[in-house]
């Protein structure tokens, strides 16, 4: 081995080489944290009234009386209410209370459910007596011109919109299922059993709110 090449081994072992070194290391990364933490606090507040903004057009969509309508806080999830849902086939993600003048007129409730292409994100409105005001999509990945259709409410063989159908279910109807209670589109059945599963978590989870 050549003597300049031993000579660079040797710098490059040096202690204080290392140490210099991971003191540039630390405090590169301090500056990248630093700087990621500027940009968090600076978009967090922007993202945070963007998400609160569309969650509030979701959950206005799906109520009887949208212009008279307001709603509460997001309700603490309890385990009964997370169990419900899990157990009804979706999993509720946040929970409000509608109220009408002030009084309580019932929930909107953020349910996510299995589709054909990954996760329906949906909410779903009910009213005080634990029946289903109305369901809107709130972010998907389904097929384009076939589960899409689903999402986009367009109608079933009946004319109704294949979401709107739910307005006024309850769990005095039973499980909802596609072919029994529950119209599918053509070429989307997944879809419609996504959005189905989803419908029968917000009532399950409904009947524990009471």
């Amino acid at each position: 081995m050549s003597n300049e090449v031993m000579t660079k081994e040797k710098v490059n072992m040096d202690p204080k080489y290392i140490m210099e070194l991971t003191l540039k290391l630390f405090i590169t990364c301090v500056v990248v944290a630093g700087l990621l933490g500027l940009v968090n606090s600076v978009t967090e507040g922007p993202i945070s009234e963007i998400n609160k903004a569309k969650t509030e057009e979701a959950m206005k969509a799906v109520v009887a009386d949208p212009d008279n309508t307001t709603f509460s806080d997001a309700l603490e999830l309890t385990a009964e209410m997370t169990d419900a849902a899990l157990a009804g086939g979706g999993t509720l993600t946040e929970a409000y209370e509608v109220l009408v003048g002030g009084a309580p007129a019932g929930h909107a409730l953020k349910i996510v459910a299995s589709g054909s292409q990954g996760n329906i994100e949906m909410m779903v409105g009910l009213d005080a007596e634990g029946a289903v005001t109305g369901v809107s999509i709130v972010d998907n990945a389904e097929t384009a011109g076939i589960g899409s259709k689903v999402m986009d409410n367009e109608p079933v063989a009946s004319g109704m919109g294949v979401l709107d159908q739910f307005k006024g279910m309850s769990a005095a109807d039973g499980e909802l299922s596609v072919g029994k209670n529950v119209d599918a589109i053509t070429g989307a059945t997944v879809s419609t059993k996504g959005v189905t599963a989803g419908v029968n978590a917000a009532l399950t989870v409904s009947g524990v709110l009471g």
